[in-house]
């Protein structure tokens, strides 16, 4: 069994053909997973999990290998995925950005993904998105060439292709939604959340998926100030939830002092799993928790929640 230091030692000493090996070999899975040669329940970029079994659940990392190298060691999750098979480690997105240790994140992140590729689970944030839709800034071509000199373009350009084929969204059968920023304030069934990613540009769903953000005191939607994706109100929450026959949302994309908050009556849990500069936040923080337990508001979910 591999350990946390070992993937940490992999990730800090990696040439260029070993960061590509590891970029190629998650491609090669997640591209399987796609076509249905796995055990995850898979439509479109959308994972179906039946309500049994842990998961440990990541917000935003950007770039931040400290806070992710925390939650790894006191989640155990490398411990618990080696011996069952009822351990999930789902991230929300934005793994890399604004952070020097962005390409070690990703090393480290991607190796998880080979090493548990059913129990690994990689969610699309918006700095993982359409390259019409990347944000700024986006400098993760900045910390490659710094790391692997003129030959940095090869790994972008891979690992970009791989962003595309990162999951849009995760549903706990009559639990929990899980995505990285927003409901898709148009969608008429679970198939606009499962294709968004064929309909876009055309239609706004994934915009939304992975731009979006609650607004408490708003009806409906109103424009962002992030220049992509809206503002949702709580009737739109509780609208999409109903939909899809869950009872709360799991999400990431905004910073929190305090690693986390809750949102639209108990509707919505916002992630924020890194701390530090550019953010100023006191905490990060994930969650960790049983899928089974039959759990209605994200408030039940605060004694889950791991604020470091």
């Amino acid at each position: 069994m591999k350990k946390l230091s070992d993937l940490m030692g992999e990730a800090e000493q990696a040439s260029l053909e070993d960061f590509l090996r590891v970029i190629e070999e998650a491609d090669r899975l997640i591209s399987n997973e796609l076509k249905g040669l796995s055990n995850l329940r898979i439509m479109g970029r959308l994972v179906q999990l039946p309500p049994e079994g842990e998961a440990i659940i990541i917000g935003d990392l950007h770039g931040d290998l400290k806070s992710l190298i925390h939650i790894l060691d006191e989640s155990k999750f490398i411990e618990k995925a080696s011996k069952r098979n009822e351990t999930y480690l789902i991230f929300l997105g934005d793994y890399g950005d604004r952070g020097s240790r962005s390409p070690e994140v990703y090393h480290i992140v991607l190796s998880l993904k080979t090493l548990f590729p059913g129990k690994v689970i990689l969610l699309q944030g918006n700095h993982e998105g359409p390259e019409d839709l990347l944000p700024y800034p986006h400098d993760l071509p900045y910390y490659l060439q710094r790391r692997f000199g003129v030959d940095w373009r090869e790994i972008y350009v891979k690992i970009s292709r791989l962003f595309r084929k990162f999951y849009t969204a995760v549903i706990v059968q009559g639990r929990c939604l899980m995505l990285h920023g927003g409901v898709p304030s148009r969608a008429k069934g679970i198939e606009d959340l499962a294709y968004a990613y064929l309909k876009h540009p055309s239609e706004s769903h994934l915009e939304e998926i992975l731009w979006s953000d609650p607004a408490e005191n708003i009806v409906g939607t109103v424009p962002s100030p992030r220049g992509a994706g809206r503002l949702f109100g709580e009737d739109v929450t509780s609208a999409f939830l109903r939909l899809l026959g869950v009872k709360f949302m799991i999400r990431g994309h905004e910073p929190s002092m305090e690693g986390y908050m809750i949102s639209h009556g108990g509707r919505i849990l916002t992630l924020f799993s890194r701390r530090g500069t550019p953010y100023h936040n006191f905490h990060g923080a994930y969650l960790l928790f049983n899928l089974s337990l039959n759990i209605n508001s994200a408030w039940q979910l605060e004694s889950f929640i791991r604020k470091f």
